[in-house]
């Protein structure tokens, strides 16, 4: 039976956008939990500014602690740039992802740059990253539509893609970050793509509209093995107005299963993962 990757991102791409903030001890247990059962890649934090993502604010006490606990697998950060990358490295973090945008405004409202400055600003971030020995993820927000201009032509999202590649990431995460994407606006960007030149391909839904199984459906179709998911559904963008959560880590799996896929996910530990986050939010 062939197996998926599931890189579970509720730790920070959860979290990031629940207006409860958590100490230290919770993200802790929470990412224990998570791997558990059997997440093996997990996004546990992110070295960003504290005054504009506050939830994010004591992730180097947060990976400091994770050094000290015998977790498998990968535990991930984000960086936006060179200080958020020598943070990461004080605190023994071994992959990091950086980010960009394939819409302009959507770049603007987020990180205050261009599509092109943000290029600039992670490009050093990268060559860095790898020279230091890490694994680097690069993501591509907006890539199906923007909140501000509507829908992204694939045709303006494929160079960007293969400029991350050209930067030397391992992993490429293509991220419906509004929701609205359907299946056929998924097939042909991935249709577009030559998977052989690329470094893996990771798919990140939203589920605004009902429609990330489906999307996932459609990406497994067309040959993608890894997608990104967060426990009990949790996160959305605080610069992306009306995003819904990420698809569910329970909903990926079980739609894995049916289709005939395997993952590493225990659900039945998962559940003790998603009852104790969705406590902590309360």
């Amino acid at each position: 039976m062939e197996q998926i990757k599931i890189t579970e991102v509720g730790p920070r791409d959860g979290l990031q956008n629940e207006s409860k903030e958590l100490s230290v001890a919770q993200k802790l247990e929470f990412i224990r939990l998570l791997n558990e059962a059997g997440l093996c890649q997990i996004e546990a934090g992110a070295f960003v500014s504290p005054k504009w993502i506050p939830q994010m604010a004591n992730s180097d006490q947060v990976f400091q602690e994770l050094q000290k606990m015998n977790l498998s697998g990968e535990l991930s950060a984000l960086v936006p740039n060179l200080k958020g990358l020598e943070r990461a490295l004080d605190c023994g973090v071994k992959k990091i992802a950086v980010f960009t945008a394939a819409s302009e405004s959507f770049n603007q409202k987020n990180i205050n740059c261009s599509i092109e400055e943000s290029f600039q600003k992670i490009e050093p971030v990268v060559a860095e990253a790898l020279k230091k020995g890490l694994q680097v993820r690069g993501y591509l927000s907006t890539a199906f539509y923007c909140p501000y201009e509507g829908h992204v032509k694939a045709e303006s999202v494929t160079p960007l893609i293969h400029r991350l590649s050209d930067l030397g990431v391992h992993e490429i995460s293509i991220g419906d970050t509004i929701g609205k994407a359907l299946p056929n606006d998924v097939t042909e960007l991935l249709t577009t793509l030559d998977f052989k030149s690329l470094p893996q391909i990771v798919m990140h839904f939203h589920d605004t509209y009902d429609n990330a199984l489906e999307n996932i459906k459609v990406s497994l179709e067309q040959g993608v093995r890894h997608f990104d998911s967060s426990a009990a559904g949790l996160g959305g963008c605080p610069y992306a107005p009306g995003a819904k959560g990420n698809v569910a880590t329970r909903s990926v799996v079980e739609c894995a299963t049916q289709l005939g896929y395997s993952t590493t996910v225990d659900l039945h530990k998962l559940k003790l993962a998603e009852d104790y986050i969705v406590k902590a939010l309360s």
